[in-house]
């Protein structure tokens, strides 16, 4: 069927899954939605016979979406070299926890919450080469045939195929992700909450692995460390040491890219979003703390 049986609500409705694809790949709401966005005017930017004989105008928009966030992947890290601090992914709330900002459709509200989303998948993602993370986003987790993934890449599909397994490699090399159950993740981060709020440091370092790393993204906006903190005693006395600076800080319990996550509020403002990884004996292994302002408007109007 063409581009004229498909229709216009067809044609709008691929949108959904071009969201998807495009924050996997840039690991920001903001930059996926614009790439939609352009794939999306670059569509209606064709002459109509063109646009007619087009077979499948969803496989269109992915391809020319692929190919968009491929170039954005390439300078992404020249930017991401002059970024103050660490750069982290964006933050995904669940639907049923928040409040739309401003009117219509926010991307966040389009997103499918599932292991491919994880903080410490997206993290591994950003190591990639950006021909490393299209092929492995496109082929392992949304099943697109290698064929199609050259015509993203201008690359032969066996080149395709090795990408992916390199890409592949990097995910097995990196330090392993959660393996605590659900209810198990949980209660780690809910009492983490409670040490927290306690102000305990002494009960931070017992829920912390001794090794754990905290990862905090600020993009030189709002006040953080600029570098990871290493060691579960390091983290516990920084923690204790923002809740003493910033009094009144709320702290609610709320998922976070699909998984148990905490949210620090003060004055009703989300001041910070954060993820936990944690090992199968229910100790926090690593921390990720958004706090860079633009990072949060999803989560602005929270609870």
């Amino acid at each position: 069927m063409g581009a004229a049986g498909a229709g216009a609500a067809a044609i709008a409705g691929e949108r959904r899954q071009l969201i998807n694809v495009a924050y996997r790949l840039l690991g920001s709401l903001a930059e996926a939605e614009d790439a939609v966005q352009e794939a999306y005017a670059r569509w209606y930017a064709l002459p109509r016979r063109r646009r007619d004989e087009i077979l499948s105008p969803g496989g269109w928009l992915t391809t020319v979406t692929g190919r968009i966030c491929l170039d954005v992947l390439g300078s992404a890290r020249a930017r991401r070299e002059r970024y103050v601090g660490a750069w982290l992914p964006d933050p995904l709330p669940d639907r049923a926890e928040w409040s739309r900002v401003g009117q219509g459709d926010d991307p966040a509200d389009q997103m499918v919450l599932d292991e491919s989303v994880a903080m410490a998948l997206l993290v591994v993602l950003e190591s990639m080469t950006p021909a490393e993370r299209v092929a492995f986003v496109l082929h392992d987790v949304f099943r697109y045939p290698f064929a199609e993934i050259a015509g993203i890449l201008g690359r032969t599909p066996a080149a395709c195929k090795q990408l992916a397994a390199s890409a592949r490699r990097r995910v097995r090399g990196a330090p392993g992700p959660a393996s605590a159950a659900g209810g198990g993740r949980a209660e780690a981060v809910r009492r983490v909450k409670e040490a927290w709020e306690s102000k305990d440091i002494a009960a931070l370092v017992d829920l912390l692995d001794p090794a754990a790393v905290m990862t905090a993204d600020g993009g030189g906006l709002v006040g953080t460390v600029l570098r990871p903190i290493e060691g579960g005693a390091r983290i516990a006395q920084y923690m204790v040491a923002i809740a003493v600076r910033a009094p009144g800080l709320e702290l609610l319990e709320r998922s976070v890219n699909g998984a148990p996550g905490l949210v620090a509020r003060r004055g009703g403002t989300v001041m910070t979003v954060a993820s936990f990884d944690v090992d199968g004996d229910g100790l926090i292994t690593r921390i990720w703390a958004v706090r860079n302002p633009e990072k949060l408007r999803p989560w602005l109007r929270d609870g």
